[in-house]
């Protein structure tokens, strides 16, 4: 008998019907040679101090830095883990082989390494190493099933990692509460969260010291066009005055006119951060949502393994990719053109040099049916962006134009999509918000212009505040994880820099809650904000290498190093080691004030009698696609009010039958009515659901 262990149960439940494994068992299924059981999460966790040395479960400065000689792990103490770890037990001690089914990535094999170890499992072990849970997958998962030994790198990395969170975590947090915490609050220290917290505090200093100052420009609309003058900024009013004398008395000159032709390159596929980053920008969800988003469309077999962080796809993937798009059929509009010849194979795209375990984010060409609003967007995301990596180039002109008015220089520039190419795709779309910018710059057409023509012109003087740095979204935040801090838009260089990034995909999202749950960091709106319990603890810290984005992510590396069998799990031990023994020395020697823990919001008063919240009308209501406009109500449908850019509307009569209001909020809020009667479809009537699809549109769900 072989046994296999999955991650979760509904994924055994999937490996056991593709396995034949149907007889179902107190804690497996069995059948065929095979028993598949399930852990669902982490079973096993690193001992707690007080597991070494009893005395150790009382927090003393004396007894720090806390350095077990040998780390062991323990149960969780859960009566629903325990007993299932009890059935795992038994039969890896009764089978021939075990095959690990756990999620294909570090965590994943540390959640099954570790039960594999408390359980002393005998059996040679193999490795079923899968990028998506469709049968197809599994099945050819189970016809290439590789040796555990493999995977030793893997595991050694997920250890080192723990080991590591644990020595600093365990160490720091104690060291620091009974050294500043008056007493009462717990300072949590992290690896990660803490240099996290140190960025946001960092920026939300310069905020707070930021001083904004009045300027003036000298700007002039000549041709209908307007230009602005290539000069400092000017801080006196009085000058900006003089300056605009000085203009009404010349003509304006053109002195320089270009116009460059060029491409702008199609947006990369999605790793687990970019598509944080996108549905943080499009839809506000927090990274940790989206990943729940993610990671549930994996398990409804929809997209692949989603935490990934590259944003390329394996040379051998190629040949499946028409069919995939051929599957997508609500995208069947955008997807025809795609088809009518070979798929190209592009180096943007396909490189497995830049492939690890996985590959990019994609979806496998299973159709998207029943999906909750939000699920059915996070896969829009991931469909238009895998669509839009295999349209051509979006092709455009840049203007550049110089002029002169006396001896004052001007500038405007120019943008025109000659060939749209890629963001034909995104047609319908509110235009994509960029980083750090309030709104992409709008495509811009110049008239043409010859040099040395000249002629009247319209000055003014504008009148501008320089503004603060902007506080930390999380898709910047996100960004700046990645990035050890460094401020980066070209994809090429970040790419180089994942290597040294805070944290990895699947885990920066519980960093960020697990700063917002401490209280360290608040969120207004989208912005992300220190609270003073943060700022406070930052600043108590003295030692870099706890703050550091860059010097974390150094450690960061050391970690992807171990994985590729590079540097010795023990050495980076040992660093660690040694820096929790100096840091502790340091700390314990240190001034500092005490910090009080920011205040917890008090609960709202319950009511005895909970009141009905009004429903919205559909005009109330945001629009489900751009997520940017209200609804309008139209002649004939409810509409985006940005319809001619986002395309969205609900008609008011669909599929025979006039849409009550309820219904159209129904739509809006849930993505699906209640059961409608008397549907007509294919000159037939039915009774069924109205549901919006993937791409938004109104289609029928019968049953």
């Amino acid at each position: 008998m072989k046994v296999c262990i999955a991650e979760k149960p509904s994924v055994a439940r999937d490996i056991a019907e593709v396995l034949g494994a149907r007889q179902r068992k107190d804690g497996y299924y069995e059948g065929n040679g095979y028993q598949v059981t399930w852990t669902f999460g982490h079973f096993c966790t690193l001992k707690e101090p007080h597991d070494y040395v009893a005395g150790w479960k009382t927090w003393s400065l004396a007894d720090l830095p806390i350095i077990p000689q040998h780390f062991g792990i323990k149960l969780i103490d859960n009566t629903g883990v325990q007993k299932q770890f009890r059935v795992i037990e038994t039969l890896v001690h009764q089978c021939e082989e075990v095959i690990n089914c756990g999620d294909a990535g570090q965590e994943g094999e540390l959640i099954q390494r570790w039960v594999l170890l408390k359980a002393r499992c005998p059996a040679p072990v193999k490795r079923l190493w899968i990028s998506s849970l469709t049968e197809e997958a599994i099945r050819e998962g189970f016809g290439k099933l590789k040796d555990a030994a493999q995977y030793d790198n893997l595991y050694a990395a997920g250890s080192a990692r723990a080991i590591g969170d644990w020595l600093l975590g365990m160490n720091a947090t104690r060291l620091f509460t009974k050294k500043f915490g008056d007493g009462k609050a717990v300072l949590s220290i992290g690896r990660v969260q803490t240099p996290t917290l140190a960025m946001i505090v960092a920026r939300q200093k310069e905020i707070n010291a930021f001083v904004s100052e009045e300027y003036w420009e000298l700007k002039t609309i000549y041709r209908k066009t307007e230009f602005t003058a290539a000069i400092d900024r000017i801080k006196q009013p009085e000058r900006a005055g003089k300056g605009l004398e000085y203009l009404k008395g010349h003509l304006f000159e053109i002195t320089s006119f270009e116009r460059k032709e060029g491409k702008e390159g199609n947006p990369r596929l999605f790793d687990l951060t970019a598509l944080q980053v996108e549905a943080n920008k499009k839809y506000a969800f927090s990274a940790d949502d989206t990943l729940k988003h993610i990671q549930n469309l994996y398990e409804k077999k929809l997209v692949t393994y989603p935490r990934v962080d590259t944003t390329y796809l394996s040379e051998d993937l190629h040949p499946k990719i028409a069919g995939i798009l051929q599957d997508m059929t609500p995208y069947k509009a955008l997807i025809a053109p795609l088809l009518t010849q070979p798929i190209p194979k592009l180096k943007t795209v396909f490189d497995d040099k830049k492939v690890t375990d996985h590959h990019a984010i994609i979806p496998t060409g299973m159709y998207p049916e029943n999906l909750p609003l939000d699920e059915k967007r996070v896969y829009d995301l991931v469909a238009r962006r895998f669509i839009a990596a295999f349209y051509p180039e979006c092709k455009i002109a840049n203007t550049t134009v110089l002029g002169q008015v006396g001896q004052v220089e001007f500038k405007a520039t120019g943008k025109q999509i000659l060939e749209p190419g890629w963001k034909e795709v995104y047609a319908n779309d509110a235009p994509a918000q960029k980083e750090g910018e309030e709104e992409e710059e709008k495509e811009k057409i110049l008239p043409v212009f010859e040099v040395g023509e000249s002629g009247p012109h319209e000055p003014r003087i504008h009148k501008g505040k320089t503004t603060p740095p902007k506080p930390f979204t999380e898709a910047t935040l996100l960004r700046a994880m990645e990035t050890a801090g460094k401020q980066v838009e070209d994809e090429e260089m970040r790419e180089l820099l994942k290597d040294n990034g805070i944290g990895r995909p699947s885990t920066r999202a519980n960093i960020i809650e697990t700063l917002f749950r401490r209280k360290y960091i608040e969120k207004k709106k989208k912005n992300i904000f220190a609270t003073q319990t943060g700022m406070d603890l930052i600043d108590t810290i003295q030692n870099e290498l706890l703050k550091s984005p860059e010097l974390t992510g150094n450690w960061e590396r050391k970690l992807r190093l171990i994985e590729k069998g590079e540097y010795a799990m023990d050495t980076f031990r040992q660093e660690l080691v040694q820096m929790v023994a100096e840091l502790t020395h340091e700390v314990k020697n240190n001034a500092g004030k005490t910090i009080s823990l920011a205040a917890e919001k008090p609960a709202a008063p319950v009511k005895e009698e909970k009141e009905k919240t009004p429903r919205k009308s559909p005009e109330e209501m945001q629009c489900p696609k751009c997520k940017a406009h209200l609804l309008k109500k139209g002649n004939t449908a409810y509409g985006c009010a940005n319809f001619a850019a986002c395309g969205f509307k609900i008609p008011f009569e669909a599929f025979g039958k006039k849409l009550t209001e309820k219904q159209v909020t129904d739509l809006v809020s849930k993505g699906k009515t209640g059961k409608i009667k008397g549907l007509k479809l294919a000159d037939a009537e039915t009774e069924g659901k109205l549901v919006l699809d993937a791409a938004f549109n109104l289609v029928v769900e019968q049953g």
